[in-house]
C-alpha cells in the first residue's frame, strides 16, 4: 500500500500519523531526490503530517497567543493587542478542511460529517477547536490557543505592567491567607495567566488539584494534580464532565481546589466544596464587569437546578473576593492585559440574602472603594499595604 495513503487513512480514523511512516515515505524518494533532497522532503512532510503545517510560522512567534483560521483560508493571530491578519493564507476551503481533519487526528479526535466539531489538545500542547460546514459558512474554521512554555509569576506580570507593586502584594496575600476567589474578565483578557501566577504562590507543602475541561493552566508548583474532561465518543458515550471531575477531585485530598473555568453545572459542586472546609479554592469566570458576577453565578446555578436563593446562600460563604482583568490599550500591561479591580462579595442588608460584588480597589488608579475595609480585614491589610 502507498505509504501516503496509509498516513491519510490513519488521520481519517482519528490516529496520529507515525514518524516511522513519514521516514519511509521520504526515503522512498532517495533515487530521485538524493540524500539532501530526502532530508528536505522529510522535514517538509513531517511538518505537513506531524506538525502544524502552514500554521507553524505563526506558532514560531513567541508573542502569539491565538491562531484563527477562517473558512476562506485567511489566518489571523493575536499577540495580545487584538487580531491581526497573517500575511499568508490557505489556498482554498478544501485546504482548510484538510488541515482541520488532520489536526483533529493529531489530537486523537474524529472530525467528519457525523462529528462536525472537535475540541482537543495537540501533542505540542496547543488547544484545538475546529468546526466543519454546514455549521459554519464557507470552509472549516479552526481556533488554536497557544500555551505558555513557562507561566510567568506575579513578579514577572507586575514588571510587565499588568499591575502595580501594591496590587501584587494584595494578590499574593489573597493566596497566602487562603481566601477563596475568582478571576473574572472577558475572553482573552488574561484570566488563566493571572490565576496560574497566583497559584504559583501556594506554599509547596500544599496539594493543588486542578479541574479543567481542556488543559490550559500552566502552574509552576511542585504538587499539582490535573484532571481533564472528555467528550463523548462517536456513539455518544464515555463523556466525563466537569461535574464528574469536581466530585472526584474532592476525594483526592486537595488543599486547594481549582476549577480552571466555571461555566456550567459544576458550579454546584464547587460552591458546596468551598462551603465544607476547602479553603483557598479558586477559578475563573467569564464576566464583563465584577458587578455582573452574582448574576453570572445565578445563571450557572440554574444549569445545575439551583434556584436564585440557593445560589446566593452558598455564594455568600463560598467566594470571598474577585479579581477582574481586562484588556488595556496597546503598549500597556503584559501583552495589553491589566488587572482592573479587586472586589469583595458581601451579603445584602438584613433580610436580603442577595450577594453583591462590591469594589474594594481600582487597581489602575489605587483609589479605594466601599469594599476596601472588608478586603483589608480578609488580608490583614497592615501587612500588605503600606
Amino acid at each position: 500500500m502507498n505509504q501516503s495513503v496509509l498516513i491519510a487513512r490513519q488521520i481519517a480514523q482519528g490516529r496520529g500519523p507515525d514518524a516511522v511512516v513519514v521516514e519511509r515515505v521520504a526515503s522512498a524518494e532517495t533515487a530521485r531526490l538524493g540524500s539532501g533532497g530526502v532530508a528536505a522532503a522529510r522535514e517538509a512532510l513531517a511538518s505537513d503530517v506531524l506538525g502544524l503545517g502552514p500554521l507553524e510560522p505563526c506558532l514560531a512567534d513567541p508573542t502569539v497567543t491565538d491562531v484563527l483560521v477562517n473558512g476562506d483560508g485567511s489566518i489571523w493571530v493575536d499577540r495580545g493587542r487584538g487580531l491581526q491578519e497573517w500575511p499568508t493564507r490557505l489556498p482554498d476551503p478544501a485546504a482548510a478542511r484538510r488541515l482541520a481533519v488532520r489536526l483533529a487526528g493529531l489530537a486523537g479526535r474524529r472530525l467528519d460529517e457525523s462529528q462536525p466539531w472537535v475540541d482537543g489538545v495537540l501533542p505540542v500542547g496547543v488547544r484545538l477547536h475546529a468546526v466543519l460546514p454546514p455549521l459554519v459558512d464557507g470552509g472549516a474554521h479552526l481556533s488554536l490557543r497557544v500555551p505558555r512554555v513557562r507561566a510567568p509569576g506575579l513578579s514577572a506580570l507586575g514588571a510587565g505592567g499588568m499591575f502595580s507593586g501594591q496590587v501584587e502584594r494584595l494578590l499574593r496575600a489573597l493566596v497566602l491567607r487562603r481566601c477563596s476567589f475568582v478571576v473574572t474578565g472577558g475572553t482573552g483578557s488574561g484570566k488563566t495567566t493571572l490565576l496560574a501566577a497566583m497559584l504559583a504562590e501556594v506554599p509547596p507543602s500544599e496539594r493543588i488539584v486542578v479541574v479543567e475541561d481542556v488543559r490550559e493552566l500552566a502552574v509552576q508548583h511542585p504538587h499539582v494534580v490535573r484532571l481533564q474532561g472528555r467528550g463523548p465518543n462517536v456513539e455518544g458515550r464515555g463523556a466525563v464532565t466537569l461535574v464528574d471531575l469536581v466530585r472526584q477531585a474532592l476525594r483526592m485530598r486537595p488543599d486547594r481546589l481549582v476549577v480552571g473555568e466555571v461555566r456550567g453545572a459544576e458550579v454546584r459542586e464547587m460552591l458546596a466544596a468551598l462551603n465544607t472546609g476547602h479553603e483557598g479554592g479558586c477559578g475563573t469566570v467569564h464576566a464583563n464587569t465584577p458587578a455582573d458576577l452574582p448574576a453570572r453565578f445565578e445563571a450557572l446555578g440554574a444549569l445545575a437546578g439551583l434556584g436564585r436563593e440557593a445560589v446566593h446562600a452558598q455564594l455568600a460563604s463560598a467566594v470571598q473576593a474577585a479579581v477582574h482583568v481586562e484588556r488595556g490599550t496597546a503598549g500597556r500591561g503584559t501583552a495589553g492585559r491589566l488587572v482592573g479591580s479587586l472586589s469583595v462579595l458581601v451579603r445584602g442588608d438584613p433580610g436580603n440574602t442577595a450577594v453583591r460584588c462590591v469594589s474594594a480597589l481600582d487597581a489602575r488608579t489605587g483609589e479605594r472603594g466601599p469594599g476596601w475595609s472588608a478586603l483589608a480585614g480578609l488580608l490583614e491589610e497592615a501587612q500588605c499595604w503600606p
